[in-house]
C-alpha cells in the first residue's frame, strides 16, 4: 500500500515523522514496541559516537582512512530493524550503523579501518557479507543471493545500500534487472546523502528522483525520507514482506544528509555551501527520534545521558580491543586475495619475507 500509494515519478517523499520529532502522517503510522524504539536509538547513538571517536583516532595516526556514517544512521537501523536475524545483509561500505544491528562486533568494524584481514571476517551466526569497497557489485551479489533462495526455496530476504552515486555504475542497473527477471527477494537501498564523493546529485543524473530508476527493472520503488525511523521501517517491511511472499525485489531511495567528510581523506568544506549544510544537519535523524521518544515519554534526558556514556565506554573499550589484536601477520597480506593461494603469490609471499617480513 505504501509504494503503491507513492509513485516516484511523482517525487513526494514518503515520511511519517517531521524533522521537529512530530508525527506528520498518522494514515501510516502505527506504535512500535517500546523496547525496539529503544535498541534502534541506542544503536543509533553509539553508531554516532564511533564515528565521532573514530574520527579522533584516525587523526592521531591510530586508524587508517574510513568512510563515517555520520548521519545515515536513521535509514539503516530502521531498514535493518525491519528484517529478521535470518535475514541477510549485503552491505557497501558506509554501513556503520547497519553492521552494528546486524550484531558484527565493533571490534571487527575498528579492525577493517585499521587494515587488518581479521575485520572482514564475519562470525558465523552473522547472515552479512564482508564490506564492500568497489561501487555497485554488492548489488550484484546481493541478487546471486537472493536468487539461491529461490531455488532453495529458502524463507529469506537480502538488503543492499549503495549511494547516490552508485546508482550511475552498471552494476547498479545490473543487479536491479537481474532481480526483477529471477524476482529475487532482495531489498535494494539508495543511501541518498546528496553527493557522490564531490558530486551533487544535481551533477549526477537528470532523473527527477533516483528511485524511478527502479521502474525501468519493472520492480516497486519509492522515495522516502531516510531520516526519519518510521518511514524507513514500515516502507522497508512492506518490501521485506513482498519479497517474503514470492513477489520479487523492490527499490527505496532513502533521502539522507551525509553530514561527514566522504572518507577522513576529504574536505567536504570545499564543495558544499553552509547553507546546504546547516539544512542537512537540521534534518538529523538521531535528534528527530529523540525528541519523539522523549514527547512520548519512552525516554528522559536522564536516559538519553545514561545512553551516551554507556556508548562512549563500548566505543573506547572496543577500540581498545582492537589495537591489542591489530597484528598483521606478513602471510595475511598474500592469503585472502583467493580461496588458497596461487603460485605467483605464494612466490611474491617468499619475496617479501626475503625483504625482512615475518
Amino acid at each position: 500500500m505504501i509504494f503503491e500509494n507513492h509513485n516516484p515519478l511523482e517525487g513526494k517523499v514518503f515520511q511519517i515523522l517531521d524533522k521537529t520529532g512530530k508525527i506528520v502522517n498518522e494514515e501510516y503510522y502505527k506504535d512500535i514496541d517500546r523496547d525496539l524504539l529503544l535498541k534502534m536509538y541506542r544503536c543509533m547513538v553509539l553508531s554516532r559516537i564511533q564515528d565521532e571517536w573514530a574520527l579522533k583516532f584516525q587523526r592521531q595516526g591510530r586508524m587508517l582512512t574510513f568512510a563515517p556514517t555520520l548521519g545515515q544512521e536513521g535509514l539503516q537501523v530502521a531498514s535493518m530493524a525491519a528484517c529478521r536475524d535470518d535475514d541477510w545483509l549485503v552491505p557497501a561500505f558506509r554501513s556503520n550503523a547497519a553492521w552494528l544491528y546486524k550484531g558484527l562486533p565493533m571490534k571487527n568494524i575498528f579492525l577493517y579501518w585499521c587494515g587488518n584481514e581479521m575485520g572482514s571476517k564475519i562470525p558465523d551466526h552473522i547472515n552479512m557479507l564482508p564490506i564492500v569497497v568497489p561501487i555497485g557489485s554488492q548489488f550484484n551479489h546481493a541478487t546471486g543471493i537472493g536468487m539461491s533462495f529461490r531455488y532453495t526455496k529458502e524463507d529469506k530476504v537480502v538488503v543492499t545500500y549503495i549511494g547516490d552515486g552508485g546508482t550511475s555504475e552498471g552494476e547498479f542497473y545490473e543487479g536491479i534487472n537481474f532481480a526483477g527477471v529471477v524476482n529475487a527477494p532482495v531489498i535494494f537501498i539508495i543511501q541518498n546523502n546528496q553527493f557522490a564523493i564531490s558530486t551533487g546529485v544535481e551533477s549526477q543524473t537528470k532523473a527527477k528522483t533516483l528511485a524511478q530508476k527502479g521502474i525501468a527493472a519493472g520492480i516497486p520503488s519509492i522515495k522516502v525520507d531516510g531520516n526519519d525511523i518510521f518511514a524507513m521501517y514500515f516502507a522497508t517491511k512492506e518490501a521485506v514482506e513482498n519479497a517474503r511472499s514470492g513477489n520479487g525485489p523492490s527499490l527505496i531511495e532513502a533521502v539522507t544528509y551525509r553530514q561527514g567528510p566522504h572518507t577522513t581523506a576529504d574536505d567536504p568544506t570545499i564543495y558544499r555551501s553552509e547553507e546546504k549544510h546547516l539544512d542537512g544537519m537540521s534534518k538529523d535523524p538521531i535528534i528527530r527520534t529523540k525528541n519523539f521518544l522523549i514527547e512520548r515519554g519512552i525516554l528522559t534526558e536522564k536516559d538519553e545521558k545514561t545512553i551516551r556514556e554507556e556508548c562512549k565506554k563500548t566505543v573506547f573499550e572496543e577500540f581498545e580491543k582492537a589495537e591489542q589484536e591489530n597484528i598483521t601477520p606478513l602471510e595475511d597480506i598474500f592469503k585472502y586475495t583467493y580461496e588458497e593461494m596461487t603460485e605467483n603469490l605464494k612466490e611474491q609471499y617468499e619475496e617479501a619475507k626475503k625483504w625482512g617480513g615475518n
